[in-house]
């Protein structure tokens, strides 16, 4: 079972909600969080990634942390973000084009989390849960939401429906030409969910794995009883019906001292080469961009590492039969050679890094299933680095847990 508790959201004044809200903390550099901060006193940004007003320091310097608490204590003294009063739930939709899904935010148990039963299928790097953990302490608050999905159920459904019959709390659609809508669920709506999730057989982590390992670590930090609410994590979960996985497509800076043809002719020695066009149509193809021309690899026969179901996965394929034999690419989690690319920002994108020169080669993936992700996660299995871009992403800043 699945449990869901209400919790007593610090959220933003309705009036200023888009202008809190914020861009989730790592999809953006920390030059690209400073243009977005610029003339907007009311960012969240200004907590998630509160080195943006310190030009020259280390990120992680405890001059950041100290920073980002007094950021968080400014909005709520001028009255940006404010308390509930009562705990509750709460629905948040996110609509993007002709895609939307709807969500339950809430907090769900670091002891489900530390016991298995919402489940990973990613590895985390410590840097990134020492930052966070430190951001958790220090803020006293979890910031960042948590992604969650699960087996879509009739029963969540159908009071979701119900609550999102209502008036909500925040309906505002980003510069980004998402729409994020808001709305906070009744004592019967809340009960009933609550019950609801005690029929949900697991929940899966989707995006959000640093934030979720992190609130974790901070409850061992708090100790036992020192945290009020630090035995769970804030976190909006989706049916998996919904769910929209984008592809992550990978650039290279160079061909580690081939020519364009010399490579060319190694990757046609591994796996089927035709020209092709920047999407690849099905599983089983990728698209490269080399030279100024696409190409389509049909890296659906290559041999996987193993035959586990995250060795069958096409980024997996390409990093076994591409990546590493002919790039000399290890490990991307750590050689600097590699870039990742959202799928939200088009191929357009990894062609004008080659166009520009910041890559030498670039590479379109067809997106892993939600069906992927759940059947690797209940086999234990970790899936490569970098394999799911979710899309449309959830804002910080709107439903903050404070500890």
């Amino acid at each position: 079972m699945a449990s869901l508790q209400p919790f007593r959201a610090l959220r933003p004044d309705p009036v200023q909600a888009a202008a809190v809200s914020s861009v989730p903390y790592d999809v953006v550099t920390t030059d690209e969080a400073r243009a977005i901060v610029a003339g907007n006193p009311l960012s969240f940004l200004r907590v998630t990634r509160s080195e943006v007003e310190l030009p020259g320091t280390d990120p992680y310097d405890a001059r950041v942390y100290d920073r980002a608490r007094a950021n968080l204590a400014s909005l709520r003294e001028r009255g940006a973000l404010l308390i509930d009063e009562q705990p509750s739930l709460y629905l948040y939709r996110l609509r993007m084009g002709a895609h939307e899904q709807t969500g339950v935010a809430g907090c769900f148990s670091l002891d489900e989390y530390d016991a298995g039963a919402i489940k990973k299928h990613e590895r985390t790097r410590r840097d990134k849960e020492d930052d966070r953990t430190r951001h958790i302490v220090d803020t006293r608050a979890q910031t960042g939401v948590v992604f969650l999905t699960y087996r879509a159920s009739a029963a969540v459904d159908a009071v979701a429906g119900q609550a999102a019959a209502g008036e909500p709390l925040y309906d505002f659609t980003a510069d980004d030409g998402v729409q994020h809508t808001i709305w906070r669920t009744s004592p019967d709506q809340t009960r009933a969910l609550e019950a609801a999730f005690r029929d949900v057989p697991a929940l899966y982590i989707a995006d959000g794995h640093h934030r979720a390992a992190s609130a974790a670590r901070a409850r061992e930090q708090f100790g036992t009883g020192a945290a009020g609410g630090a035995g769970t994590f804030v976190a909006v979960a989706f049916p998996d019906a919904q769910m929209q996985i984008l592809p992550y497509n990978r650039t290279v800076k160079d061909l580690g001292g081939q020519t364009p043809e010399a490579f060319l002719k190694a990757v046609g020695e591994r796996v089927a080469v035709t020209p092709g066009p920047a999407t690849p149509a099905r599983q089983g193809e990728a698209s490269m961009y080399v030279g100024g021309r696409w190409y389509t690899l049909a890296i659906g026969g290559a041999p996987a590492a193993d035959d586990s179901r995250a060795s069958g996965l096409d980024v997996a394929r390409l990093q076994h039969a591409v990546l590493e034999p002919v790039l000399g690419i290890g490990d991307i989690r750590s050689d600097k050679r590699i870039d990742f690319v959202g799928g939200a920002r088009g191929t357009q994108a990894l062609e004008a890094a080659v166009d520009s020169g910041r890559a030498a080669v670039a590479f379109a993936l067809f997106p892993v299933t939600i069906a992927d992700l759940i059947a690797i996660s209940d086999a234990g299995g970790i899936m490569p680095p970098k394999s799911t871009w979710f899309e449309p992403k959830l804002r910080d800043g709107l439903l903050v847990h404070v500890l």
